[in-house]
């Protein structure tokens, strides 16, 4: 396979430099690599395959100065709005990481075990959907596909690190009595059912990216959704209980072999023997755990289940990874 040139914008982030750890452990057919970051930030030098690569400041003249296929942003949403058609007018494929360009209709939102196709309809921009909606429509695409999903009800617990370096950090000073700085309230200890900032219908910006984020990548806007997110003492990995409603009659030995053939999932659900998901095991790992998979009695057609991953990886730097090699995979073979 032809090498690529690769770009990573934010690259001292902590989803940064997970795309480069994701990135090195994939073995991506790597040419020339880009690091770019704030000013801040520039001259740092960063280590990649036994190589010590440096931090360039991100601005319009040193985009020029660069050739890039694939550039994987995570530097947040206004340097996705300023710096992206930058590099697509060079020439590049951004894949990006915040929220800037996810609901754009002329913008793919892409998981490749669910949407992967959609991919390659792009205008040189491709949005990685949030972390929390990620591990989500992973688990819920088969079973979308085999029993038609009616109605979501989303209740997650979400990882500090979903919030960056200060949100790991307010967790582990706060263990020792330090003030956060970062959260409203202290986070050790504690569960916050604030994630992003609220709208005046009481919904906060992250639920309503997973109502609009799921309908988008599966396709169906007649889905009903609701969600509820929480912020959790977990350094790493989202967990999310998901509660389904579907159009076809569903039981939970129907589900198990679905979830078991689909891709990118990992089945723990033996709870005789307390094996469930949970993010101590998730950490560090690119797969979707789902468990504790059950039909709900309560509604007709209904069913739980229980959906982690690790935020860092799947929710964001692997996922966009993942994305650069179904674009590169097609290029090298034209």
């Amino acid at each position: 396979m032809k090498k690529a040139n690769i770009a990573v914008v934010g690259a001292t982030g902590v989803v940064g430099r997970m795309m480069l750890k994701v990135l090195e452990e994939r073995s991506f057919p790597i040419d020339n690599l880009y690091l770019f970051a704030s000013k801040r930030s520039a001259g740092k030098t960063i280590a990649f395959c036994g190589k010590d690569c440096t931090v360039r400041e991100l601005t319009e003249k040193s985009i020029k100065n660069v050739s890039v296929n694939y550039a994987l942003f995570s530097a947040g949403g206004d340097v996705s709005n300023r710096y992206a058609k930058a590099f697509v007018s060079c020439g590049g494929v951004v894949i990006d990481n915040s929220s800037c360009w996810r609901m754009d209709n002329s913008v793919p939102l892409v998981v490749p075990e669910v949407n992967g196709e959609t991919a390659f309809n792009n205008s040189g921009i491709i949005a990685n959907p949030n972390c929390s909606t990620i591990q989500a429509v992973v688990a819920l695409k088969p079973l979308h596909d085999a029993f038609k999903i009616k109605r979501i009800v989303y209740s997650t617990y979400q990882a500090v690190s979903g919030a960056g370096k200060q949100g790991l950090d307010d967790l582990r000073n706060g263990i020792d009595g330090a003030p956060p700085q970062k959260f409203p309230h202290p986070i050790a200890f504690n569960v916050l059912p604030h994630i992003d900032v609220f709208s005046d219908d009481g919904y906060t910006k992250e639920e309503r990216k997973m109502i609009v984020e799921t309908k988008k990548i599966l396709g169906d806007d007649s889905i009903r959704i609701t969600a509820t997110a929480v912020r959790v003492p977990v350094c790493y990995g989202h967990s999310e209980s998901i509660n389904i409603e579907f159009h076809m009659p569903v039981t939970r030995e129907a589900a198990l072999k679905v979830l078991h053939n689909a891709p990118g999932i990992v089945v723990r659900d033996d709870v005789q023997n307390n094996l469930y998901p949970m993010p101590i095991e998730a950490e560090g790992r690119d797969e979707v755990f789902v468990g504790r998979i059950r039909e709900d009695k309560s509604v007709e057609n209904g069913l739980n289940i229980w959906v982690v991953a690790d935020n860092i990886r799947k929710g964001a730097a692997t996922n966009a990874v993942q994305i650069a090699e179904l674009l590169h995979r097609k290029t090298s073979r034209t």
